[in-house]
C-alpha cells in the first residue's frame, strides 16, 4: 500500500511539473546541460543538437551535476520537469544528477533570478518536489532536500528576502 501511494505521490508532482512548466519545457533552452558542461571545462559551449541533448537518464548523469549552474533562467526552468521525473526514477541517485538539482535550487539567487523567476504554480511543484525527497526513505539526499527547504522554500526560510528585505 505504501508503495502504490508512494507512486500516486510523485506522479502526481510529475503531472503537476509538467503542466507549470510546460511552456519552458516546449521551448530550446538557450544554453543546454552539455553547453555548460562545457563551459564548466573552459569549452566553448556547444549549440544546442536536438539529438545530442535529448533529455535522457544517461544525458542528465553525465551533465547536470557540473552544467546546470551555468544556465539562464529560461533554459533552467527548460530542464526542471525533466530532472524532477528523473529523480522519481533514481532517488539514489547514481549519477549525482539528482544531487545537482538540488545544489541549483539553493540560494544565493543570481543576478538575473532564477529561483525568484518561477511563478507560485512553479514555486509550489518545486517544494512539493523538495519534500518528496527529503521524507521518503528511498532517497538518498534527505538531509540535503530538507536543507534546501529551510534555505529557501519554506515559510521563513532563512535566506530568503522577505517583503521590503529586496
Amino acid at each position: 500500500m505504501k508503495h502504490m501511494q508512494k507512486d500516486s505521490i510523485r506522479s502526481d508532482i510529475n503531472s503537476r511539473a509538467r503542466a507549470a512548466f510546460h511552456g519552458d519545457a516546449q521551448a530550446v533552452p538557450q544554453m543546454t546541460l552539455r553547453g555548460g558542461y562545457a563551459e564548466d571545462s573552459y569549452e566553448v559551449a556547444p549549440a544546442p543538437d536536438p539529438e545530442l541533448d535529448k533529455p535522457t537518464d544517461a544525458y542528465f548523469e553525465t551533465y547536470t551535476f557540473w552544467g546546470l549552474a551555468y544556465l539562464d533562467a529560461a533554459s533552467w526552468r527548460h530542464y526542471l520537469p525533466h530532472l524532477i521525473a528523473y529523480t522519481f526514477r533514481h532517488m539514489d541517485d547514481p549519477g549525482m544528477a539528482v544531487e545537482g538539482l538540488l545544489h541549483n535550487l539553493r540560494p544565493p539567487d543570481r543576478e538575473p533570478p532564477r529561483l525568484a523567476s518561477l511563478s507560485a504554480e512553479q514555486e509550489a511543484v518545486v517544494v512539493a518536489f523538495l519534500e518528496e525527497v527529503a521524507f521518503s526513505a528511498d532517497s538518498a539526499n534527505r538531509d540535503f532536500a530538507l536543507q534546501v527547504l529551510e534555505e529557501w522554500w519554506i515559510p521563513g526560510a532563512l535566506y530568503r528576502p522577505r517583503g521590503g528585505d529586496e
